[in-house]
């Protein structure tokens, strides 16, 4: 039987790496995408000492709408039919809008929606031609309510929720199922990049890499649309169905907010 073989965005750190583990240690030979080259090089050659699966390496930033594109061309040039794809590149932004960085702002609705959605669009075709296939979208609890200081990084996880919800009743009766995977607060290099080290939402617990996207490869081998690890988070969740829209926004807004030092 030939091995089927699964794309990971966002693969060279934390959940994308742990879903890359998980897909290897099944039989998949994998495609790894991330900005890092080095550093899915260093995987590659470990995944494969560890699994004997094929391991490729595809070097993109996905804030660049052309990159998507380029690595399309690149599976299509290599002749790779994809039968699980992760989207799991994303990055988020702390702060004030009217105060944020444009440039970056556009990258992060670029990696977190655009790319995302451009792959999917791509690769969708084929797993339904072959009646078979998956996809992960990893969005966030952020995904169910606003978050002021994290306006737009919420709002794209939204549209990752909504999209990956719509698209698996869509295919409902293709063969090819959607997951979107919401983790709260994970022990990941996101907090450092969205400068969310010392907000309220981070002193609490969070759960590891790991766990999350065990929870994830679970949920995308059940064919459910949808996941949140973590009893905490569930509840965090459901709790947006019980209380008005401005008072949960209101009660965002304070667990987003800075310490006091």
């Amino acid at each position: 039987m030939m091995k089927k073989t699964a794309l990971v965005t966002g693969a060279s750190s934390g959940i994308g790496l742990e879903l890359s583990r998980l897909l290897a240690a099944d039989g998949h030979n994998l495609v790894l995408v991330a900005r890092n080259k080095a550093r899915l090089d260093e995987i590659a050659q470990d995944l494969r000492g560890r699994h004997g699966v094929e391991v490729a390496v595809m070097a993109a930033d996905l804030s660049d709408p052309v990159s998507a594109r380029e690595l399309a061309a690149a599976l299509d040039a290599r002749s790779i039919e994809v039968d699980v794809l992760v989207n799991n590149a994303g990055f988020g932004m702390h702060g004030v809008f009217a105060e944020a960085d444009v440039d970056q702002l556009l990258g992060m609705l670029h990696v977190n929606m655009t790319s995302l959605t451009y792959l999917t669009r791509l690769i969708l075709p084929q797993m339904i031609a072959r009646g078979t296939g998956s996809v992960l979208n990893v969005g966030s609890t952020g995904s169910f309510g606003p978050c002021p200081l994290m306006a737009v990084y919420c709002a794209t996880k939204a549209y990752v929720l909504s999209f990956s919800e719509a698209l698996a009743e869509e295919l409902r009766g293709t063969g090819v199922s959607v997951t979107a995977l919401c983790p709260g607060v994970t022990e990941t290099g996101f907090q450092a990049r969205a400068k969310v080290e010392k907000i309220r939402m981070t002193q609490t617990p969070m759960m590891s890499a790991r766990e999350v996207a065990e929870a994830g490869y679970r949920a995308m081998k059940q064919r459910r649309a949808l996941t949140v690890p973590g009893i905490a988070n569930r509840l965090l969740v459901f709790s947006w169905r019980l209380v008005p829209r401005s008072l949960g926004t209101w009660v965002a807004h304070k667990i987003m907010a800075p310490v006091a030092s």
